[in-house]
C-alpha cells in the first residue's frame, strides 16, 4: 500500500511482545520473583515459550540442558498457580450451592473438572474440554488455557535446516496437539535484523534459509490470536491496524478514533488485491468493487476501509 499511494506517513500493524523472564521450579510458590513474572503473563494474550535447544558454555539454570524439563516446569508451575485460583473461586461458590442456586452448582461443577485436569498437569484434555463444553472455565483467566507457541532456540549451524536439529523432535511430540513449535537460531536471526534487507536476504541465500523463521511466527501469532489487518488510506497516512476476526467495521473504526464509532455512518470497503491489480481507489469504485458496508459488517484480512461518520 505505501509502495502505490507514497503517503507522507505509513504506519503498520502492531503486535505488542513482551519479554517475561522464565519461570523456575517452585515459581508458584514466590522462588526466583515468581509470583511478579505469574502476574505478568496473566496480563497477555498468547504465549511464546522459548526453549533452549543448544549445547554451549552459556550457563542453564538447571545445569543441563534439557528441553522438556524446562517445558514441564513451566506446565507445572502455571497449572499450580491456576489450582490455586480455581480453589478460591470455588470456596467462594459454596455458600451460594448450599442455598440452592443451581447457576452456581453448574459453575462449581465446572471449576471441579477443570481442578481434575489441572491436578493431572494434562494441557491437552483441558484445551479439548474447554473448547468443547467449558464455557464458565473461558470466563476464569487461567495460565493453562492461553494459546502458545513454542520457539526451540537452536545453533547456528542448524539455521538452514532448524527442524532437524538435537531436541526439535522430541519437542514437538511433547507437545502434540498442544501448540505450534518452530524451531529457529534466535542470536542469528537478532543477528540478521540488523542488516541491509539486500544483505540479510544474500546471507540467507548463501546459508540456504529459505525463508525467515521470524515471519511464520508473526503469521502463526496473529493466527493463534485470531487477530486480522485492515488499512485506513485517508489523508497523509496509510496505516495498519490488528482487530480480532469477526470485529464489526463500526467497532474497528472506534480503535481509530471513538468518535468514529460513535457517529459511524457507513464505511467504503475494497479487498488489497483489487486495488494493487487495479492501481487506484477511484480504480475500484469504477469497477464496482468498493462495496458500501454497514456497522455490523465483519472486517476481513486485507480490508482497506474508509469510514463515513458524524461528529
Amino acid at each position: 500500500l505505501g509502495e502505490l499511494l507514497e503517503p507522507e506517513r505509513l504506519t503498520p500493524a502492531r503486535v505488542e511482545f513482551v519479554d517475561i523472564a522464565g519461570l523456575v521450579e517452585g515459581a508458584s510458590r514466590g522462588e526466583g520473583l515468581g509470583n511478579q513474572f505469574l502476574a505478568r503473563i496473566r496480563e497477555v494474550d498468547g504465549i511464546v515459550h522459548v526453549l533452549r535447544g543448544f549445547e554451549g558454555d552459556v550457563a542453564h539454570i538447571g545445569g543441563k540442558v534439557d528441553p522438556i524439563r524446562d517445558l514441564e516446569i513451566v506446565r507445572t508451575e502455571m497449572a499450580i498457580a491456576d489450582l490455586e485460583v480455581v480453589g478460591r473461586r470455588i470456596e467462594k461458590l459454596a455458600g451460594a450451592v448450599k442455598r440452592g442456586d443451581k447457576e452456581s452448582a453448574r459453575e462449581k461443577e465446572a471449576l471441579e473438572r477443570v481442578r481434575e485436569f489441572l491436578s493431572a498437569i494434562d494441557r491437552t484434555a483441558l484445551m479439548e474440554w474447554v473448547e468443547g463444553e467449558g464455557t464458565v472455565a473461558r470466563e476464569v483467566p487461567l495460565l493453562s488455557t492461553k494459546p502458545v507457541i513454542y520457539v526451540v532456540n537452536v545453533a547456528e549451524e542448524w539455521a538452514a535446516d532448524p527442524d532437524s536439529a538435537p531436541f526439535v523432535r522430541e519437542i514437538v511430540e511433547a507437545v502434540g496437539d498442544g501448540g505450534t513449535v518452530i524451531a529457529m537460531s534466535v542470536k542469528l536471526e537478532a543477528e540478521l535484523s540488523e542488516m541491509d534487507p539486500s544483505e540479510e536476504a544474500a546471507f540467507r541465500a548463501e546459508w540456504g534459509m529459505a525463508s525467515r523463521p521470524v515471519d511464520r511466527l508473526i503469521r502463526e501469532g496473529t493466527d493463534l490470536l485470531g487477530l486480522v489487518a485492515f488499512y485506513t488510506i485517508k489523508g497523509d497516512e496509510t496505516r495498519g491496524w490488528m482487530i480480532r476476526r469477526g470485529t464489526p467495521v463500526a467497532e474497528a473504526a472506534g480503535r481509530i478514533h471513538s468518535d468514529m464509532e460513535r457517529g459511524f455512518i457507513k464505511a467504503e470497503v475494497m479487498s488489497c488485491e483489487d486495488l494493487f491489480s487495479l492501481g487506484s481507489v477511484s480504480a475500484v469504485r469504477e469497477a464496482g468493487k468498493l462495496n458500501i458496508e454497514g456497522r455490523d459488517y465483519p472486517v476481513r484480512d486485507g480490508d482497506v476501509v474508509l469510514v463515513h461518520f458524524k461528529t
